[in-house]
């Protein structure tokens, strides 16, 4: 740890004033990148997206942006992701299309942890035949930029802290496609520091406010073995619930929200005819630097009218359960 480092991890937790660390982390990104390339996995999420643009600043067309769609997003994401940061900021954004192979490769694979390490090492190995090519194509890549941020490093057992999980950018890439450094402006924010300096950079608010998504996406919120056909549903009842959310004014109450396929199937009915479908959850959290969460109190008739749409608009859904476990004693997400 360098002696920049070592000020702004004596940062965490203290009042962070945005214009000064927006000025100062694209000096300290100049200063350790120089006229180097770095290259940047984009989740889409909150982090990776303030990071990109803070590297966007501060080196221009020396940074590449990588967004791999492992088939597990939110519905449109893709779309919107490519539209704000290639379309708005003007960012070099590669956009892979790899839905069949994390598909393939994490069939079977219902342990939880198993799954989050098998999206992960999967990202890994997309992103590193991309950037084998892209090495090829723009000569030498000294620098590797990841979106990690503090509750990242804790959950992940790093300096010591117990692990609670594993996260996607939280591992190492082959032998021969290592990067000299790693460039990480973001790594002492907790998540509401992050949308501060976001909205200072001029990311749309329906990005920057957008709720954090993991980097395994939908995978940890469908519950067992994935599929194509379990992720659709997932989507469209997430869809509705954040969407309803939105019309009743209620999104600003929490900093999460989401549904879950629970893998769970239970009898219902639908046009006068036995159904066996899905049981699906949603979650409402709210938190400020996400290590922990309490419950927010959704009003009952909002959350029965949004369990009945989701019920009879998604097709192979019946039933609709509403998850009010605070973090502690369970996890934000689901898996």
């Amino acid at each position: 740890m360098n002696q920049a480092e070592k000020e702004r991890a004596a940062k965490v937790g203290k009042k962070l004033n945005v214009k000064a660390y927006i000025k100062a982390e694209i000096e300290a990104i100049r200063a350790q990148v120089g006229d180097k390339k770095v290259l940047l996995a984009m989740s889409g999420g909150v982090d990776s997206s303030v990071c990109a643009v803070l590297l966007h600043k501060a080196i221009g067309k020396n940074l590449t942006c990588v967004f791999v769609d492992h088939g597990c997003m939110r519905l449109n994401e893709a779309k919107e992701v490519k539209k704000v940061f290639k379309g708005k900021f003007g960012i070099n954004l590669i956009q892979i299309d790899a839905e069949k192979r994390f598909l393939d490769k994490a069939k079977g694979i219902t342990d939880p942890e198993l799954k989050r390490k098998c999206i992960g090492g999967e990202f890994i190995q997309v992103f590193a035949d991309v950037a084998r090519d892209l090495k090829k194509k723009l000569g030498d890549i000294e620098f590797l930029g990841q979106g990690t941020i503090y509750p990242d490093i804790i959950e992940s057992g790093v300096g010591g802290n117990k692990a609670v999980k594993a996260h996607h950018n939280v591992g190492g890439l082959p032998k021969d496609i290592l990067f000299k450094g790693l460039v990480e402006p973001v790594k002492y924010l907790y998540k509401d520091e992050v949308r501060k300096v976001g909205k200072a950079l001029g990311i749309p608010d329906e990005m920057v406010m957008r709720q954090p998504f993991p980097g395994p996406g939908l995978a940890v919120r469908c519950i067992g073995e994935l599929t194509k056909e379990k992720l659709d549903i997932l989507r469209q009842a997430d869809f509705i619930f954040r969407d309803e959310m939105k019309k009743a004014g209620l999104d600003k109450k929490a900093q999460q929200f989401f549904a879950i396929n629970t893998n769970v199937k239970s009898v219902g009915v639908k046009n006068g005819a036995r159904t066996f479908g899905y049981v699906i959850a949603l979650r409402a959290v709210a938190t400020s630097q996400f290590v922990k969460a309490g419950i927010v109190e959704l009003p009952f008739k909002f959350m029965v009218a949004v369990a009945e749409k989701i019920a009879t608009k998604v097709k192979g859904v019946n039933r609709v359960v509403w998850d009010i476990t605070p973090k502690p004693p369970a996890t934000i997400e689901w898996e």
